[in-house]
């Protein structure tokens, strides 16, 4: 009797040792799909917005989004209050949270293992090590003392050098990291709030090698359970995770009264489990959500003339129950140019020729009719609306003009032949590879580039892959032209423009375009903060990106969310991805 009452006592003790930790409902599972794969869960390895939704849910950064505030601002996360700025700007003192502890993994080998200060070190060290080639790797370069000079001993050695203490990563005890910066960089906090940012244990990078990028093991609300690549991923909640309680102030409107009434004092995460299917075919994501399969989904563009009346859902679909979330994204789709390609790349006059005459020949108001009916609006900057650096009196000067466009190709040269399509000026082939996916919307934009460019007699042919084999492609530079959207990381333009950043070559520069005059006002407009002389050298870089014509700027996308009735809390992060942690699902559907 003794020995079992010890027993007991003993239990007790331990569990009250331990912290409080959240209460996910196994019952409560959320249903969605993604339109393309994913790129692996490894952030410093990719830039795919499929992979940084996933990924935003598993890994922590220091600071994070409040949920509902518009526009988006910063919160601590893992770090007790935002952190102390001093130096003039050039140092940052964060002060992590006692008791978070990673998701349990073979790794740690049975054993719990704390969130430090010296977690989030390494994880800035790992995103500069050459040996890692990170795609990310720039966000940091140039910034840190120290870490640079880290870098380039291991260029020469081959190995980098993780024990070695770096004096602007540095870490006097296990809960405080003082971040020195060698010059003011007002945008950089954004950044810690991304994926990238995410702290990644030591231990579980050496545990897995290269498979880490399929193995995710962070301090987030859920960790990964299963995994089948272009198919299937499956989340769960993470049983170390804290929780929190969901007490967000929202902007005023009808929808955030609304979540506020169904979300106001719940401990979160409610949802127990994410599954999430990779469905590429439009119309099949539509009947699955019809049907009831999907909890959520962004409206195609070709149903929103079924549902959709002046962007309000018709009477007979709001009567089911379903709401519509409706906001322009925080992004913007190009057609990029390879600047190593023999036929569109290359900065001679004839060749920014061509590239304007074929950015030049686009009909964007037929891909607006006809691929996203109506659903998108022309962009005229890399910069969106709502996001620092955008400019909503700036004009893009590579309009729609195929008149323009067939004056710009006689004169350099590039002559019609007898079936009235052009060669190149020493009169070889020219032919462009445009390369797309293997979607609905992509054929039908590749029938607009056709059209298009028929108008200027240019031959094209449109290879066919999957998205994750096409990103592949662009980040070793090896396509001539593909089109692309981008999201916005950060509420910050310099997101934007980093990926023309002549170092971020082969990383997310995927036409390897370099130009010191871009990279000159670059490297000022970095170092400033927000504020009308900022916008000036913003929209200098705009200027000099259509003067080479790097891509073809096409749109910014209107983005309509349908929610079922049985999810609560719902409300789409202008930056943050990952944010099932925020939402509640009604167990009775």
């Amino acid at each position: 009797m003794k020995s079992s009452l010890t027993a007991v006592l003993t239990a007790l003790l331990c569990s009250l040792s331990l912290p409080a930790m959240a209460a996910a409902d196994p019952n409560k599972v959320l249903h969605l799909s993604f339109e393309a794969a994913d790129d692996g869960f490894d952030a410093m390895r990719t830039n795919s917005a499929y992979s940084n939704w996933v990924s935003d849910a598993i890994f922590e950064g220091l600071v994070t989004y409040d949920y509902l505030a518009r526009p988006a601002k910063l919160v601590p996360n893992t770090i007790e209050a935002m952190p102390v700025i001093s130096d003039d700007g050039k140092t940052m003192t964060f002060r992590l949270k006692k008791g978070i502890y990673f998701s349990p993994d073979p790794a740690f080998k049975g054993q719990r293992r704390e969130l430090l200060a010296s977690d989030y070190a390494y994880t800035f060290k790992r995103l500069v090590d050459p040996n890692n080639r990170s795609v990310q790797a720039s966000i940091l370069e140039g910034k840190i003392v120290g870490l640079d000079e880290l870098a380039a001993a291991a260029k020469k050695t081959g190995k980098f050098d993780y024990d070695k203490p770096v004096a602007g990563l540095e870490t006097p005890d296990p809960y405080t990291l003082i971040m020195r910066l060698k010059a003011q960089h007002p945008g950089l906090i954004y950044y810690l709030a991304k994926p990238l940012g995410g702290a990644v244990a030591r231990e579980v990078v050496e545990h897995y090698g290269e498979a880490v990028n399929q193995h995710p093991v962070g301090t987030g609300a859920y960790m990964l359970k299963q995994y089948v690549p272009r198919s299937k991923i499956i989340l769960e909640a993470n049983p170390e995770y804290r929780g929190f309680v969901w007490d967000f102030q929202g902007t005023g409107t009808d929808w955030d009264k609304q979540i506020m009434k169904d979300m106001k004092g719940k401990q979160m995460p409610q949802v127990g489990r994410v599954e999430i299917a990779i469905i590429e075919e439009e119309q099949s994501r539509w009947l699955a959500f019809d049907s009831g399969q999907l909890d959520f989904e962004m409206l195609v563009p070709a149903a929103s003339v079924k549902l959709l009346d002046q962007g309000k859902l018709k009477p007979e679909f709001a009567a089911k129950g379903l709401r519509l979330y409706r906001a322009v994204d925080p992004g913007v789709t190009r057609t990029f140019f390879n600047f190593q390609d023999p036929i569109v790349g290359g900065y001679s006059k004839d060749k920014i020729a061509l590239r304007r005459a074929i950015a030049l020949s686009f009909n964007h108001q037929e891909e607006i009719d006809q691929v996203w009916f109506g659903q998108a609006i022309k962009a005229q900057s890399m910069v969106p609306p709502d996001v620092a650096g955008h400019d909503a009196s700036y004009r893009n000067s590579n309009a729609y003009d195929p008149k323009l466009a067939n004056k710009l190709l006689d004169k350099f040269g590039y002559k019609r032949g007898e079936d009235g399509f052009r060669t190149m000026p020493d009169g070889s082939p020219l032919k462009l590879r445009i390369h797309s996916a293997p979607k609905t919307k992509d054929y039908a934009r590749m029938e607009v580039w056709k059209r298009s460019l028929d108008k200027i007699g240019i031959r094209a042919e449109f290879p066919v892959a999957g998205f994750a084999d096409n990103l592949k492609s662009a980040y070793q530079c090896k396509l001539m032209m593909f089109g692309m959207g981008y999201i916005a990381d950060i509420p910050d333009g310099m997101d934007f423009m980093e990926l023309y950043y002549g170092n971020n070559a082969y990383r997310g520069n995927h036409g390897c375009y370099k130009s010191a005059a871009f990279d000159a006002v670059y490297d000022k407009a970095r170092l400033m903060p927000n504020g009308p002389e900022r916008l000036k050298l913003f929209n200098n870089m705009e200027r000099i990106l259509e003067a080479d014509t790097v891509h073809s700027m096409e749109l910014w996308r209107v983005r309509n969310w349908l929610i079922q009735p049985w999810v609560k809390g719902y409300k789409t992060h202008p930056i943050l991805r990952g944010d099932w942690r925020f939402l509640d699902v009604e167990k009775t559907r």
